[in-house]
């Protein structure tokens, strides 16, 4: 199965941005005649494996290299670098260069930086003396398809660097990737957003609809009727609970990167120990369309419920004569047993880490923290797996948790745990609680906590049910604040919980802006209903871009797409984020590794 995800049924002409892309990369691949080696960073080599085949590079004379402080071996006398504009990356190039110059090795160097060339790289090559040497340019991939309804930034740093370092340039991406969409799809009529980084973007967004207005003249209605743009700080709880749906779990145990997770070949074929395989994880696999989304021993059901129809099927043609039709149809179904081998076995992988007491200690722990029920048992839980050396970030995940829907700690508990990390952990472990405190995600307790009055306004413990009928089969009873958020921001307008609202992190925005003609004004929408667009959007189902900034998890993603199947509601989603995250990769920015 292909990693490159079919984008035939998107909402949206997916597609043609995935080809725009593709063509400015071939562009730039052509300006360069010859052979040619373009090295590139790791991180941006798992995007360019969603955008384009290794055989289209090759085509046009391309030998791929990733980044490293080694030599570039190659023959070739022209080398790009396809680069994030990072100074660690700058200067791996720089030692590349003079390495090439101390052996007298004469080389054409072209360095494109994703999405654009910064002042801070540049000043870099001026200091190392290799300036002078290259050909500077731009690939401008601000954003990308991940599947038929998720968008991604490709920004993986993005929240440590808002919320701990105070770098903003990710916004500034974030907002030219909408402003680019509109291009294609039409100006967003209706934008709501809430968190600081959310109403930041929002106003570039609107800077740059006025230095670079979108001509609108041939569109009757935009494509994309509402933006919700929302900070990962305003729910930092769901990322740090334990999803129960199938991708979720595959996440969480697997780690699903750039479409695809690597396993061990022996999960998937007998006797093929210690190889490692990919498998990738889209929308082209059918199957897994079909039970990505749902609660995991669902899943169980589903797959035993499709291998006992094919046994059947099987003795039917065995002992009956079939018109050729039957044949045909049954020939048909033999073709899905591939997929279905390959979920059996990653169910059965996934069900020896969730059969065990461990998993469900966790879950019932997490569901403890989140009802706020019994303040001893958390914390004793928490000291406990301290004291057993425990996965650091499995600690710091509950810690988080509980410090988050807590408001913090009581000063006693907060200082003896801090010590009880350095002391199980190592001392360079003082960076990883800093940049926790600087995020707000570990805390003394200054305040009474409002989450048990959020979590009862919005609803979002919910009885435990795996056969949904509302979000929160996601995780066993508890509805993702986030999901929440945006139910209420497509409904009814924010307006009906605006008391609520206000309890979460950061200002919020509601605004409505000229997306019927050239105007670039903006002005506060009121109230809820529907809008003007929604109106004039007679006889198609209106279509909502819901963008995370820090990062969205498949538990999200899982519950917008379970929001869109309801009948009634009359919303379809996109999802977009800086990066598809878990609680673990969030927390693995924060965590310093001593160097």
């Amino acid at each position: 199965m292909a990693q490159i995800p079919n984008l035939d049924n998107s909402p949206l002409n997916f597609g043609s941005l995935r080809e725009q892309s593709q063509r400015e990369l071939l562009s730039i691949l052509k300006r360069i005649r010859g052979s040619k080696c373009m090295v590139i960073d790791p991180k941006l080599g798992g995007s360019l494996s969603l955008l384009i085949q290794t055989s289209l590079l090759r085509e046009n004379g391309v030998e791929l290299r990733h980044i490293s402080a080694d030599p570039v071996q190659t023959d070739c006398s022209k080398v790009i670098y396809l680069v994030r504009p990072q100074l660690n990356l700058t200067k791996l190039i720089s030692s590349n260069i003079q390495n090439d110059i101390s052996k007298g090795v004469q080389r054409e160097y072209f360095v494109y930086f994703v999405p654009r060339r910064t002042v801070a790289c540049e000043k870099i090559f001026e200091d190392e003396k290799v300036h002078h040497l290259l050909t500077f340019g731009e690939y401008p991939l601000y954003v990308m398809p991940l599947d038929e309804d998720v968008l991604s930034f490709e920004l993986d740093l993005a929240y440590k660097e808002c919320q701990v370092e105070g770098d903003t340039s990710s916004l500034w991406h974030v907002a030219k990737g909408i402003h680019k969409m509109e291009f294609s799809f039409g100006v967003i009529p209706n934008i709501k957003a809430k968190g600081k980084a959310s109403t930041k973007v929002a106003e570039i967004l609107n800077t740059l609809h006025v230095e670079e207005p979108v001509s609108t003249s041939d569109m009757v209605v935009p494509e994309i009727n509402t933006l919700i743009l929302l900070d990962r700080e305003v729910d930092m709880v769901t990322p740090m609970c334990s999803p129960l749906t199938y991708e979720g779990l595959l996440d969480e145990i697997l780690q699903i990167n750039n479409g695809a997770v690597e396993v061990d070949a022996g999960v998937m074929v007998a006797q093929q120990e210690g190889k490692k395989i990919k498998v990738p994880l889209n929308s082209s696999d059918k199957l897994y369309k079909e039970i990505r989304d749902l609660h995991f021993e669902v899943v169980v059901q589903v797959l035993r419920q499709k291998t006992t129809s094919m046994q059947q099927d099987y003795a039917d043609i065995k002992s009956t004569s079939q018109s050729v039709s039957e044949l045909k149809d049954f020939v048909k179904k033999m073709n899905s047993i591939p997929e279905i081998t390959r979920h059996i076995n990653l169910a059965q992988h996934l069900q020896t880490f969730t059969c065990k007491p461990s998993f469900h200690g966790r879950l019932d722990i997490e569901q403890t923290i989140l009802e706020a029920q019994n303040y001893e048992i958390c914390l004793e839980y928490i000291e406990e797996m301290i004291h057993k050396q425990e996965s650091l970030i499995n600690v710091l995940r509950l810690l988080v948790l509980f410090s988050i829907t807590n408001s913090g700690l009581p000063k006693k508990n907060f200082d003896y745990l801090r010590r009880e990390i350095l002391h199980s952990y190592g001392f360079e472990h003082m960076v990883t609680l800093y940049n926790l405190e600087k995020a707000g995600l570990f805390k003394k307790q200054e305040s009474k906590s409002n989450w048990s009055t959020i979590a009862k306004a919005l609803q979002l413990i919910v009885e435990d049910v795996a056969n949904p009928n509302d979000i929160a089969y996601i995780f066993s009873g508890y509805a993702p604040l986030s999901i929440r958020i945006v139910q209420h921001a497509i409904r009814s307008g924010w307006r009906s919980v605006e008391e609520i609202i206000k309890l979460l992190p950061g200002p919020q925005l509601d605004i409505k802006r000229g997306g019927y003609s050239n105007s670039s004004t903006s002005e506060t929408m009121h109230g809820g209903g529907q809008s003007n667009a929604d109106r004039l959007a007679v006889g198609r189902r209106s279509l909502t871009l819901v963008v995370f900034i820090g990062g969205v998890t498949f538990a999200e993603i899982a519950a917008l797409r379970f929001l869109s199947s309801q009948v009634g509601l009359g919303y379809d989603f996109i999802v977009a984020a800086t990066k598809i995250v878990s609680g673990t990769s969030l927390l693995e920015t924060m965590v310093s590794n001593g160097s």
